[in-house]
């Protein structure tokens, strides 16, 4: 097995788990690299949509990109990192939410446009973002009566719903990009073929290490072959500055009017959805036992990302599912690949020229990539409702339901378009936020609350896939390495709905408020 960095977790014991391994330096940065290829153009898009709607200037555009990549590193840093009780501590990569772009432009639109919207949209991004940390530091009691509403049959859902809302996404992308004038040609499908059928190979015949680094490979070498056929074009990158610094409130003093901080609260509340059901997500992929304080530390890191891009002029952050579908393709657990990551965003956001020449990688070769990645996510959605009784009508009613509401927007636009008040077509014109609301109010209906105990361990046969030893198997090696260490997690692993304390919990740590797990 790969070398493991022996680290102290928060309640001073040893820690060995697949999530702590401190790799080689040499792979970090790969690794590293990889996720912010993966993630990338996901983080730029909102900045450029909003932006765009908001009539700014090219080279205010060009300030919200830079903006957004440097908060989304520091952002990324704190959540796998952690700063004591703030952080989830898994390889969970923090990026601006899809969820908030409609409200966003509808409250600047309202504002007027330009960069006075852009105070308006700050002050209601500042304000939730604070909202969102106190909340998580709601007492023990209180959290956990909150969590009882996102069971597995939730979270699930909502995570499925998350990759099925994507994939449209990356084919978009993979036909050249929205609004693009070759949009739709045969030569970006071609691309895209390339680039996925690459990556697929390498997955299926590369070695261990190949295999894990399949993405970036794929991105590089489409890149590279679109370069040479004059598709790629780096001509921006001459004409970006070497230095680019973000300072606070670098458009002015943020305004704090009710209904745009009302709108966003709500709008935080549907990440917090997607943070919780991403973080157990990826506690179910790395094997890491994830519990109802680990989620409240993922959700502080949210609260503190997001009132912190407000700040540094950026928007609200949320855990990225793009980023656990690569965790899940790649098989490397590695919550320091994800610190990496963050210090790549943090450069790229300090240096133009360096995010211009990520920039320049062609929308097909990009969606090629990105629709892998999303269809990974919707698949650990359904590996999560696997833990779900779905011979159980109410359940496989409440997945069923919910992904017909999500696919609404997308389907029949109009609806939301010229049949619906624009103040509330800025709130329902999202898929994840319509299929999260569906998956809670019919839980709640035909299920009613979790019990503390409910769910309480996944079935047996589901553990064991969880649990499987990877003492000495390689990440990325195709073998089912979803596991963990022995001892590093007990026998089985406990499903979504955070009940009482963690089973490796001692006697002797009993506490009625919740203390840090390790990690």
């Amino acid at each position: 097995m790969a070398r493991v960095a022996a680290r102290l977790s928060t309640d001073g014991k040893q820690s060995t788990h697949p999530v702590d391994e401190v790799l080689p330096l040499p792979k970090l940065a790969l690794y590293g690299f990889q996720h912010v290829l993966a993630f990338y153009a996901g983080a730029v898009i909102v900045p450029i949509i909003v932006g765009s709607a908001l009539k700014l200037s090219p080279e205010q555009l060009v300030y919200l990109i830079n903006a957004d990549l440097f908060t989304c590193g520091i952002a990324s840093i704190i959540q796998a990192w952690g700063i004591g009780r703030i952080g989830a501590r898994l390889p969970l990569i923090q990026g601006v939410t899809f969820t908030a772009v409609s409200p966003m432009i509808a409250i600047g639109l309202g504002a007027g446009g330009g960069t006075a919207a852009l105070l308006v949209i700050y002050g209601a991004v500042i304000t939730a973002g604070i909202a969102t940390f106190a909340f998580a530091w709601l007492p023990a009691k209180a959290f956990r009566a909150v969590m009882r509403l996102f069971p597995p049959v939730v979270t699930g859902t909502v995570i499925t719903v998350l990759g099925v809302v994507l994939i449209p996404v990356g084919l978009n992308d993979a036909a050249g990009g929205l609004g693009s004038p070759d949009f739709g040609e045969p030569k970006n499908f071609a691309y895209a073929g390339g680039t996925m059928l690459f990556i697929l190979v390498l997955m299926k015949l590369g070695r261990p290490f190949l295999s894990s680094i399949a993405i970036l490979l794929g991105l590089v070498v489409g890149t590279g072959v679109a370069f040479l056929l004059g598709d790629a074009k780096f001509g921006d990158v001459a004409k970006s500055d070497w230095i680019g610094v973000t300072t606070p409130f670098h458009f002015g003093v943020p305004k704090f009017e009710w209904f745009p901080i009302v709108l966003m609260l709500i709008v935080m509340l549907i990440t917090m959805v997607e943070t919780t059901g991403d973080t157990y997500a990826v506690g179910d992929i790395t094997g890491k036992e994830v519990d109802s304080e680990t989620v409240a530390r993922a959700l502080r890191a949210d609260g503190a990302a997001t009132a912190l891009g407000g700040v540094l002029n950026s928007f609200p952050y949320v855990a990225f599912a793009e980023n656990v579908g690569l965790v899940r393709m790649t098989k490397v657990k590695s919550r320091f690949v994800v610190v990496a990551a963050g210090v790549f965003m943090i450069v790229l956001g300090l240096l133009p020229k360096a995010a211009a020449i990520v920039a320049a990688v062609p929308h097909g070769v990009l969606g090629g990539a990105a629709t892998v990645m999303f269809a990974m996510v919707a698949l650990a959605g359904i590996q999560t409702l696997g833990k779900v009784d779905l011979k159980e009508e109410k359940n496989a009613l409440i997945v069923g339901v919910s992904l017909a509401f999500a696919l609404l927007p997308a389907t029949v636009p109009v609806f939301f378009t010229e049949h619906m008040d624009a103040d509330l077509s800025s709130l329902l014109n999202s898929g994840v936020t319509l299929g999260a609301t569906a998956a809670i109010v019919l839980n709640l209906i035909f299920n009613g609350p979790a019990k503390d105990d409910a769910h309480g361990a996944a079935p047996e046969e589901g553990a064991k896939a969880l649990a499987g030893a990877e003492v000495d198997t390689a990440p990325g090696s195709g073998a089912p390495a979803e596991g963990v260490v022995a001892d590093a997690v007990p026998a089985t692993v406990p499903a979504q709905a955070p009940a009482a304390a963690p089973a490796t919990e001692k006697a002797g740590d009993a506490d009625p408020s919740p203390s840090p797990s390790s990690s």
